[in-house]
Protein backbone atom coordinates (compact mmCIF):
# COMPACT_ATOMS: atom_id res chain seq x y z
CA UNK A 1 0.00 0.00 0.00
CA UNK A 2 1.30 3.39 -1.03
CA UNK A 3 2.70 4.89 1.98
CA UNK A 4 0.67 8.27 1.22
CA UNK A 5 -2.90 6.52 1.42
CA UNK A 6 -2.10 6.01 5.30
CA UNK A 7 -1.27 9.39 6.01
CA UNK A 8 -4.00 11.63 7.18
CA UNK A 9 -1.72 14.54 8.03
CA UNK A 10 -1.91 16.16 4.52
CA UNK A 11 -3.82 15.98 1.48
CA UNK A 12 -7.57 16.59 0.40
CA UNK A 13 -9.66 15.57 3.55
CA UNK A 14 -12.60 14.42 1.80
CA UNK A 15 -10.67 12.58 -0.68
CA UNK A 16 -8.78 10.48 2.29
CA UNK A 17 -11.54 10.03 4.74
CA UNK A 18 -14.17 8.65 1.56
CA UNK A 19 -11.08 6.24 0.38
CA UNK A 20 -10.11 5.04 4.00
CA UNK A 21 -14.13 4.67 4.23
CA UNK A 22 -15.10 2.66 1.97
CA UNK A 23 -12.96 -0.42 2.25
CA UNK A 24 -14.50 -0.32 6.37
CA UNK A 25 -17.76 -0.27 4.68
CA UNK A 26 -17.03 -2.52 2.61
CA UNK A 27 -15.98 -4.89 5.70
CA UNK A 28 -19.16 -3.48 7.64
CA UNK A 29 -21.31 -4.71 5.22
CA UNK A 30 -20.15 -8.11 4.78
CA UNK A 31 -20.09 -8.60 8.66
CA UNK A 32 -24.06 -7.57 8.60
CA UNK A 33 -24.16 -10.07 5.63
CA UNK A 34 -23.55 -13.22 8.21
CA UNK A 35 -26.30 -12.07 10.45
CA UNK A 36 -28.64 -11.68 7.24
CA UNK A 37 -27.40 -14.68 5.61
CA UNK A 38 -27.86 -16.59 8.41
CA UNK A 39 -31.70 -15.10 8.78
CA UNK A 40 -32.75 -15.41 5.11
CA UNK A 41 -31.98 -18.71 4.70
CA UNK A 42 -33.55 -20.09 7.79
CA UNK A 43 -36.26 -18.00 6.79
CA UNK A 44 -36.63 -19.48 3.64
CA UNK A 45 -35.84 -23.19 4.37
CA UNK A 46 -35.82 -23.25 8.41
CA UNK A 47 -38.69 -22.86 10.68
CA UNK A 48 -40.38 -20.06 12.55
CA UNK A 49 -39.02 -21.15 15.82
CA UNK A 50 -35.52 -20.96 14.25
CA UNK A 51 -35.87 -17.59 12.84
CA UNK A 52 -37.01 -16.29 16.28
CA UNK A 53 -33.70 -18.58 17.32
CA UNK A 54 -31.44 -16.29 15.23
CA UNK A 55 -33.28 -13.21 16.10
CA UNK A 56 -32.36 -13.88 19.75
CA UNK A 57 -29.21 -15.24 19.63
CA UNK A 58 -27.54 -13.19 17.22
CA UNK A 59 -28.25 -10.18 20.16
CA UNK A 60 -26.60 -12.08 22.14
CA UNK A 61 -23.55 -12.50 19.62
CA UNK A 62 -23.79 -8.60 18.74
CA UNK A 63 -23.22 -7.65 22.38
CA UNK A 64 -19.80 -9.79 22.49
CA UNK A 65 -19.07 -8.03 19.43
CA UNK A 66 -19.78 -4.80 19.82
CA UNK A 67 -17.91 -4.81 23.25
CA UNK A 68 -14.70 -6.71 21.77
CA UNK A 69 -14.84 -4.30 19.21
CA UNK A 70 -15.03 -1.07 21.49
CA UNK A 71 -12.53 -2.19 23.46
CA UNK A 72 -9.97 -3.07 20.33
CA UNK A 73 -10.48 0.80 19.57
CA UNK A 74 -8.53 1.56 22.06
CA UNK A 75 -5.31 -0.24 19.74
CA UNK A 76 -6.58 1.24 16.30
CA UNK A 77 -6.47 4.60 18.67
CA UNK A 78 -3.06 3.61 20.01
CA UNK A 79 -1.02 2.39 16.84
CA UNK A 80 -2.61 6.01 14.94
CA UNK A 81 -1.11 7.87 17.25
CA UNK A 82 2.20 7.13 17.62
CA UNK A 83 2.91 6.64 13.39
CA UNK A 84 1.02 10.29 13.93
CA UNK A 85 4.19 10.87 16.56
CA UNK A 86 6.57 9.33 14.26
CA UNK A 87 6.99 6.32 17.37
CA UNK A 88 6.44 2.92 15.58
CA UNK A 89 9.05 1.01 18.07
CA UNK A 90 6.08 1.74 20.47
CA UNK A 91 3.68 -0.24 18.97
CA UNK A 92 5.04 -3.83 18.89
CA UNK A 93 4.31 -3.66 22.97
CA UNK A 94 0.74 -2.85 22.08
CA UNK A 95 -0.10 -5.85 19.89
CA UNK A 96 1.94 -8.23 21.52
CA UNK A 97 0.45 -7.12 25.41
CA UNK A 98 -3.21 -7.32 23.66
CA UNK A 99 -2.99 -10.24 22.45
CA UNK A 100 -2.61 -11.94 25.63
CA UNK A 101 -5.33 -9.70 27.14
CA UNK A 102 -7.73 -10.77 24.64
CA UNK A 103 -6.79 -14.35 24.62
CA UNK A 104 -8.23 -14.04 28.26
CA UNK A 105 -11.27 -12.56 27.45
CA UNK A 106 -12.13 -15.45 25.31
CA UNK A 107 -11.37 -18.02 27.46
CA UNK A 108 -13.64 -16.03 29.83
CA UNK A 109 -16.42 -15.78 27.41
CA UNK A 110 -16.58 -19.29 26.04
CA UNK A 111 -17.16 -20.34 29.27
CA UNK A 112 -19.60 -18.38 30.25
CA UNK A 113 -21.85 -18.44 27.01
CA UNK A 114 -21.41 -22.59 26.27
CA UNK A 115 -22.08 -22.86 30.03
CA UNK A 116 -25.02 -20.43 30.91
CA UNK A 117 -26.63 -20.53 27.19
CA UNK A 118 -29.89 -22.03 28.50
CA UNK A 119 -30.17 -19.24 31.37
CA UNK A 120 -28.92 -16.56 29.09
CA UNK A 121 -31.86 -17.56 25.95
CA UNK A 122 -34.54 -18.23 29.20
CA UNK A 123 -33.24 -14.42 30.99
CA UNK A 124 -34.22 -13.14 26.69
CA UNK A 125 -37.30 -14.57 27.06
CA UNK A 126 -37.05 -16.21 24.15
CA UNK A 127 -40.68 -17.56 23.12
CA UNK A 128 -41.56 -21.32 24.70
CA UNK A 129 -41.21 -23.23 20.98
CA UNK A 130 -37.87 -21.28 20.21
CA UNK A 131 -36.09 -21.62 23.05
CA UNK A 132 -34.13 -25.10 22.87
CA UNK A 133 -33.40 -23.98 19.63
CA UNK A 134 -31.92 -20.50 20.80
CA UNK A 135 -29.94 -21.99 23.72
CA UNK A 136 -28.23 -24.34 21.04
CA UNK A 137 -27.72 -20.98 18.95
CA UNK A 138 -25.72 -19.53 21.79
CA UNK A 139 -23.68 -22.65 23.19
CA UNK A 140 -22.20 -22.98 19.68
CA UNK A 141 -21.55 -19.68 18.94
CA UNK A 142 -20.10 -19.54 22.24
CA UNK A 143 -17.16 -22.44 21.43
CA UNK A 144 -16.14 -20.72 18.24
CA UNK A 145 -15.91 -17.42 20.18
CA UNK A 146 -11.82 -17.04 19.97
CA UNK A 147 -12.49 -16.57 16.36
CA UNK A 148 -15.11 -13.73 16.45
CA UNK A 149 -12.62 -11.80 18.98
CA UNK A 150 -9.94 -12.41 17.37
CA UNK A 151 -11.26 -11.24 13.76
CA UNK A 152 -12.06 -7.83 15.38
CA UNK A 153 -8.59 -7.04 17.05
CA UNK A 154 -6.72 -7.94 13.87
CA UNK A 155 -9.06 -5.97 11.73
CA UNK A 156 -8.50 -2.99 14.56
CA UNK A 157 -4.76 -3.54 14.08
CA UNK A 158 -4.95 -3.07 10.31
CA UNK A 159 -7.24 0.37 10.68
CA UNK A 160 -4.82 1.41 12.69
CA UNK A 161 -2.29 0.97 10.72
CA UNK A 162 -4.64 3.32 8.23
CA UNK A 163 -5.00 0.09 6.04
CA UNK A 164 -8.68 -0.58 5.91
CA UNK A 165 -8.39 -2.49 2.73
CA UNK A 166 -6.87 -5.77 4.20
CA UNK A 167 -9.54 -6.64 6.27
CA UNK A 168 -12.52 -6.14 3.64
CA UNK A 169 -10.28 -9.26 1.88
CA UNK A 170 -9.98 -11.49 4.12
CA UNK A 171 -13.70 -10.88 5.52
CA UNK A 172 -14.81 -11.10 1.53
CA UNK A 173 -13.59 -14.54 1.90
CA UNK A 174 -15.35 -15.39 4.90
CA UNK A 175 -18.73 -13.86 4.15
CA UNK A 176 -18.92 -16.58 0.52
CA UNK A 177 -17.80 -19.37 3.15
CA UNK A 178 -20.76 -18.52 5.43
CA UNK A 179 -23.30 -18.31 2.74
CA UNK A 180 -22.11 -21.66 1.31
CA UNK A 181 -22.42 -23.46 5.10
CA UNK A 182 -25.79 -22.35 5.53
CA UNK A 183 -26.83 -23.38 2.59
CA UNK A 184 -25.21 -26.45 3.09
CA UNK A 185 -26.06 -26.93 6.84
CA UNK A 186 -29.82 -25.50 6.99
CA UNK A 187 -31.15 -25.73 3.47
CA UNK A 188 -29.47 -29.12 2.63
CA UNK A 189 -29.08 -30.83 6.35
CA UNK A 190 -32.15 -29.16 7.44
CA UNK A 191 -29.97 -28.18 10.75
CA UNK A 192 -32.24 -24.76 11.26
CA UNK A 193 -30.41 -22.68 13.96
CA UNK A 194 -28.00 -24.83 15.04
CA UNK A 195 -26.69 -24.96 11.42
CA UNK A 196 -26.82 -21.50 11.12
CA UNK A 197 -24.64 -20.87 13.98
CA UNK A 198 -22.32 -23.72 12.76
CA UNK A 199 -21.52 -21.74 9.73
CA UNK A 200 -20.99 -18.74 11.23
CA UNK A 201 -17.73 -19.69 13.17
CA UNK A 202 -16.26 -21.60 11.06
CA UNK A 203 -16.73 -18.19 8.82
CA UNK A 204 -14.82 -16.36 11.06
CA UNK A 205 -12.20 -18.83 11.67
CA UNK A 206 -11.04 -18.27 7.63
CA UNK A 207 -11.30 -15.01 8.12
CA UNK A 208 -8.66 -15.22 11.18
CA UNK A 209 -6.47 -17.49 9.08
CA UNK A 210 -6.69 -15.17 6.05
CA UNK A 211 -5.92 -11.74 8.61
CA UNK A 212 -2.68 -13.61 10.20
CA UNK A 213 -1.20 -14.41 6.87
CA UNK A 214 -1.68 -11.36 5.35
CA UNK A 215 -0.71 -9.45 8.85
CA UNK A 216 2.73 -11.74 8.51
CA UNK A 217 3.60 -10.78 4.59
CA UNK A 218 2.59 -7.04 5.12
CA UNK A 219 5.79 -5.09 5.34
CA UNK A 220 5.33 -2.89 8.47
CA UNK A 221 7.42 -0.16 10.15
CA UNK A 222 8.38 -2.16 13.20
CA UNK A 223 9.10 -6.13 13.95
CA UNK A 224 7.51 -8.02 16.57
CA UNK A 225 9.12 -10.48 18.81
CA UNK A 226 8.30 -13.08 21.45
CA UNK A 227 9.21 -11.04 24.48
CA UNK A 228 6.53 -8.80 23.21
CA UNK A 229 3.71 -10.96 23.86
CA UNK A 230 3.11 -10.19 28.14
CA UNK A 231 1.59 -7.82 30.27
CA UNK A 232 3.13 -3.96 29.75
CA UNK A 233 2.69 -0.61 30.15
CA UNK A 234 1.22 -0.17 27.03
CA UNK A 235 -1.65 -2.37 27.07
CA UNK A 236 -2.26 0.21 30.24
CA UNK A 237 -2.67 2.69 27.93
CA UNK A 238 -4.74 1.09 25.63
CA UNK A 239 -7.12 0.01 28.21
CA UNK A 240 -7.67 3.52 29.14
CA UNK A 241 -8.82 4.21 25.83
CA UNK A 242 -10.70 1.48 25.15
CA UNK A 243 -12.52 -0.16 28.51
CA UNK A 244 -15.08 3.09 28.94
CA UNK A 245 -15.79 2.74 25.38
CA UNK A 246 -16.36 -0.77 25.93
CA UNK A 247 -18.54 -0.43 29.35
CA UNK A 248 -20.94 2.24 27.17
CA UNK A 249 -20.76 -0.67 24.42
CA UNK A 250 -21.84 -3.04 27.06
CA UNK A 251 -24.88 -1.34 28.26
CA UNK A 252 -25.93 0.17 24.83
CA UNK A 253 -26.16 -3.70 23.32
CA UNK A 254 -27.32 -5.11 27.02
CA UNK A 255 -30.45 -2.26 26.27
CA UNK A 256 -30.89 -3.56 23.12
CA UNK A 257 -31.36 -7.02 24.48
CA UNK A 258 -33.69 -5.89 26.92
CA UNK A 259 -35.54 -4.13 24.06
CA UNK A 260 -35.42 -7.70 22.49
CA UNK A 261 -36.90 -9.27 25.74
CA UNK A 262 -39.96 -6.41 26.00
CA UNK A 263 -40.67 -7.70 22.25
CA UNK A 264 -40.65 -11.30 22.82
CA UNK A 265 -43.25 -10.93 25.62
CA UNK A 266 -45.45 -9.67 22.51
CA UNK A 267 -45.25 -13.18 20.90
CA UNK A 268 -43.49 -15.21 17.95
CA UNK A 269 -44.61 -13.20 15.01
CA UNK A 270 -43.33 -10.13 17.09
CA UNK A 271 -40.04 -11.56 17.72
CA UNK A 272 -39.49 -12.74 14.51
CA UNK A 273 -39.98 -9.50 12.43
CA UNK A 274 -38.04 -7.33 14.94
CA UNK A 275 -35.46 -10.08 13.80
CA UNK A 276 -35.95 -9.27 10.64
CA UNK A 277 -36.12 -5.54 11.34
CA UNK A 278 -32.37 -5.62 12.98
CA UNK A 279 -31.04 -6.91 10.28
CA UNK A 280 -32.02 -3.97 8.13
CA UNK A 281 -31.28 -1.82 10.99
CA UNK A 282 -27.84 -3.18 10.82
CA UNK A 283 -27.33 -2.53 7.11
CA UNK A 284 -28.74 1.18 7.84
CA UNK A 285 -25.93 1.51 10.71
CA UNK A 286 -23.11 0.80 8.47
CA UNK A 287 -22.43 4.19 6.58
CA UNK A 288 -22.82 5.96 10.34
CA UNK A 289 -20.37 2.78 11.96
CA UNK A 290 -17.78 3.06 8.98
CA UNK A 291 -17.44 7.16 9.23
CA UNK A 292 -17.17 6.46 13.32
CA UNK A 293 -13.94 3.69 12.90
CA UNK A 294 -12.63 6.20 10.35
CA UNK A 295 -12.50 9.17 11.88
CA UNK A 296 -10.86 7.43 14.70
CA UNK A 297 -7.87 6.65 13.07
CA UNK A 298 -7.92 10.24 10.82
CA UNK A 299 -8.60 12.48 13.70
CA UNK A 300 -5.72 10.52 15.85
CA UNK A 301 -3.25 10.72 13.30
CA UNK A 302 -3.96 14.64 13.07
CA UNK A 303 -3.86 15.30 16.97
CA UNK A 304 -0.50 12.71 17.10
CA UNK A 305 1.24 15.51 14.37
CA UNK A 306 0.28 18.45 16.19
CA UNK A 307 -2.89 19.68 13.74
CA UNK A 308 -6.33 19.22 16.30
CA UNK A 309 -7.78 22.32 13.41
CA UNK A 310 -7.64 19.40 10.14
CA UNK A 311 -9.16 16.99 12.82
CA UNK A 312 -12.05 19.27 13.50
CA UNK A 313 -12.42 19.43 9.97
CA UNK A 314 -12.49 15.84 9.37
CA UNK A 315 -15.60 15.89 11.90
CA UNK A 316 -17.59 18.20 9.83
CA UNK A 317 -16.29 16.82 6.80
CA UNK A 318 -17.77 13.23 7.98
CA UNK A 319 -21.44 14.29 9.18
CA UNK A 320 -22.17 15.90 5.81
CA UNK A 321 -21.08 12.93 3.95
CA UNK A 322 -23.30 10.89 6.50
CA UNK A 323 -26.25 13.31 6.29
CA UNK A 324 -25.78 12.90 2.58
CA UNK A 325 -26.29 8.92 2.67
CA UNK A 326 -28.84 8.92 5.64
CA UNK A 327 -31.38 10.95 3.93
CA UNK A 328 -31.13 8.41 0.93
CA UNK A 329 -31.30 5.42 3.58
CA UNK A 330 -34.41 7.35 5.47
CA UNK A 331 -36.31 7.16 2.63
CA UNK A 332 -35.68 4.12 1.40
CA UNK A 333 -36.36 2.32 4.75
CA UNK A 334 -39.80 4.61 5.01
CA UNK A 335 -40.95 3.84 1.66
CA UNK A 336 -39.84 0.29 0.96
CA UNK A 337 -39.27 -1.25 4.32
CA UNK A 338 -41.80 -4.08 3.91
CA UNK A 339 -40.13 -4.64 0.56
CA UNK A 340 -36.79 -4.95 2.37
CA UNK A 341 -38.65 -7.12 5.22
CA UNK A 342 -39.84 -9.06 2.66
CA UNK A 343 -36.48 -10.35 1.72
CA UNK A 344 -36.15 -12.15 5.03
CA UNK A 345 -39.16 -13.73 5.63
CA UNK A 346 -42.45 -15.07 3.45
CA UNK A 347 -44.68 -14.56 6.46
CA UNK A 348 -47.15 -11.65 5.71
CA UNK A 349 -47.79 -11.26 9.48
CA UNK A 350 -44.00 -11.43 9.98
CA UNK A 351 -43.55 -8.82 7.58
CA UNK A 352 -45.83 -6.40 8.39
CA UNK A 353 -44.45 -6.25 12.10
CA UNK A 354 -40.66 -5.64 10.66
CA UNK A 355 -41.92 -3.03 8.42
CA UNK A 356 -43.82 -1.83 11.45
CA UNK A 357 -40.74 -1.48 13.79
CA UNK A 358 -39.02 0.11 10.78
CA UNK A 359 -41.39 3.00 10.72
CA UNK A 360 -40.30 4.36 14.29
CA UNK A 361 -37.01 3.76 13.74
CA UNK A 362 -36.46 5.19 10.74
CA UNK A 363 -35.53 9.10 11.92
CA UNK A 364 -32.39 7.13 13.50
CA UNK A 365 -30.94 7.02 10.26
CA UNK A 366 -30.35 10.56 9.73
CA UNK A 367 -29.73 11.54 13.52
CA UNK A 368 -26.80 8.72 13.49
CA UNK A 369 -24.58 10.94 10.98
CA UNK A 370 -24.19 13.46 13.17
CA UNK A 371 -23.73 11.31 16.42
CA UNK A 372 -21.21 9.08 15.06
CA UNK A 373 -18.86 11.23 13.55
CA UNK A 374 -18.50 13.11 16.88
CA UNK A 375 -18.31 10.00 18.73
CA UNK A 376 -15.39 9.04 16.39
CA UNK A 377 -13.67 12.55 16.78
CA UNK A 378 -13.67 12.40 20.36
CA UNK A 379 -12.95 8.99 20.31
CA UNK A 380 -9.37 10.17 17.89
CA UNK A 381 -8.60 12.71 20.83
CA UNK A 382 -9.09 9.71 23.38
CA UNK A 383 -11.95 11.46 25.60
CA UNK A 384 -13.40 8.14 25.41
CA UNK A 385 -15.11 8.24 29.37
CA UNK A 386 -17.05 11.28 27.92
CA UNK A 387 -18.32 9.16 25.11
CA UNK A 388 -19.08 6.63 27.82
CA UNK A 389 -20.55 9.07 29.67
CA UNK A 390 -23.05 10.27 27.29
CA UNK A 391 -23.77 6.94 25.91
CA UNK A 392 -24.79 5.69 29.49
CA UNK A 393 -27.03 8.66 29.49
CA UNK A 394 -28.31 7.81 26.01
CA UNK A 395 -29.14 4.06 26.93
CA UNK A 396 -30.26 4.33 30.56
CA UNK A 397 -32.08 7.70 30.71
CA UNK A 398 -33.98 7.43 27.28
CA UNK A 399 -33.55 4.63 25.16
CA UNK A 400 -34.45 1.69 27.52
CA UNK A 401 -37.08 3.23 29.88
CA UNK A 402 -39.03 4.43 26.63
CA UNK A 403 -38.77 1.07 24.71
CA UNK A 404 -40.22 -0.15 28.18
CA UNK A 405 -42.80 2.14 28.21
CA UNK A 406 -44.05 2.04 25.33
CA UNK A 407 -44.12 -2.21 25.32
CA UNK A 408 -46.24 -2.19 28.21
CA UNK A 409 -48.99 0.12 26.71
CA UNK A 410 -52.14 -2.10 26.02
CA UNK A 411 -52.14 -1.51 22.36
CA UNK A 412 -48.32 -1.67 22.29
CA UNK A 413 -46.89 -1.37 18.87
CA UNK A 414 -43.29 -2.41 17.49
CA UNK A 415 -43.53 1.49 15.97
CA UNK A 416 -43.92 2.96 19.16
CA UNK A 417 -41.05 0.41 20.51
CA UNK A 418 -38.96 1.78 17.63
CA UNK A 419 -38.98 5.80 18.11
CA UNK A 420 -36.50 4.72 20.89
CA UNK A 421 -33.86 4.97 19.15
CA UNK A 422 -33.92 8.41 17.32
CA UNK A 423 -35.21 10.08 20.71
CA UNK A 424 -32.13 8.63 22.51
CA UNK A 425 -29.81 9.74 19.71
CA UNK A 426 -31.79 13.26 19.44
CA UNK A 427 -30.21 13.69 23.09
CA UNK A 428 -27.18 12.48 22.36
CA UNK A 429 -26.27 14.71 19.78
CA UNK A 430 -27.13 17.69 21.91
CA UNK A 431 -25.03 16.72 24.92
CA UNK A 432 -22.37 16.08 22.80
CA UNK A 433 -22.53 19.68 20.63
CA UNK A 434 -22.70 21.11 24.92
CA UNK A 435 -19.04 19.20 25.55
CA UNK A 436 -17.14 20.04 21.87
CA UNK A 437 -18.45 23.86 22.65
CA UNK A 438 -16.98 23.32 26.29
CA UNK A 439 -13.75 21.81 25.57
CA UNK A 440 -13.29 24.68 22.81
CA UNK A 441 -13.55 27.07 25.30
CA UNK A 442 -11.47 25.50 27.51
CA UNK A 443 -8.82 25.31 25.37
CA UNK A 444 -8.85 28.77 23.86
CA UNK A 445 -8.46 30.13 27.62
CA UNK A 446 -5.30 28.03 27.92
Amino acid sequence: MNKNSTDFTQGSILQKLVWFMVPILGALILQAAYGAVDLLVVGRFGSTSGLSAVSTGSQVLNLVTFVVTSLAMGITVLIARYLGEKRPDSIPKVLGGASVIFAAISVVLCVVLVCLARPISVLMQAPEEALDLTESYVRICGGGIFFIVAYNVLSAIFRGLGDSRSPLLFVLVACVVNIVGDLVLVAGFHMDAAGAALATVFAQAVSVVCAVVILIKKKLPFSLSRKDFRLNPQCWKFLQIGLPLALQECLTQVSFLALCAFVNRLGLEASSGYGVASKIVNFAMLIPSALMQSMASFVSQNVGAGNPKRAKQSMLTGIGVGLAFGCVVFALVMLKGDVLAGCFSTDAAVIAKGYDYLKGFAPETILTAVLFSMIGYFNGNQRTVWVMVQGLVQTLLVRLPMAYLMSIQPDASLMSIGLAAPASTAVGILLNIGFYVCLNRRKAER
